[in-house]
């Protein structure tokens, strides 16, 4: 079953692992599944457009999945999140994490790993008309650079 929110997005759950409960895992583990089901959506979306070949596809992913444009969705975020949501960012954000991938500087890798987090949590809680509409502000985000 499809979700239909703001601006038509949907998003298509996958089977989880019955009785997960995403309050007990860490924020780092969320992130960790954050950033699979953020890229998962991007890629769906991508090829949505009609972008067919995989080169292509590549490099528009790369605009939106990064440290430092992901750190601009959840600066953009932060007005809309309810308090739950947001405590849930900044644990991502304040987790440590090691060290950011070359080319991304520290803040934004915490900001981009907050929004991971959210986003993990969000989707391992079933909550996937909300994940679908944080997942098009993003997308509007990016796109509007």
């Amino acid at each position: 079953m499809g979700h239909e929110p703001v601006g038509g997005e949907t998003f298509m759950p996958l089977p989880g692992e019955p009785g997960l409960n995403p309050e007990s895992l860490s924020p780092l583990v969320l992130a960790y599944i954050g950033d699979v089901v953020y890229e998962l959506f991007i890629r769906q979306y991508l090829v949505g457009r009609g972008i067919a070949r995989v080169n292509q596809l590549h490099r528009e992913a790369v605009k939106y999945v990064n440290a430092g444009g992901q750190a601009r969705v959840m600066h953009a975020l932060e007005d809309v999140l309810t308090p739950d949501e947001a405590a849930v960012a900044r644990r991502g954000r304040n987790a440590r994490s090691g060290h950011p991938p070359r080319g991304a500087d520290v803040h934004s890798y915490r900001y981009s790993t907050g929004l991971e987090c959210l986003v993990g949590y969000l989707y391992l809680a079933g909550r996937y008309d909300r994940l679908a509409e944080i997942m098009a502000l993003a997308r509007r985000v990016v796109e509007e650079g």
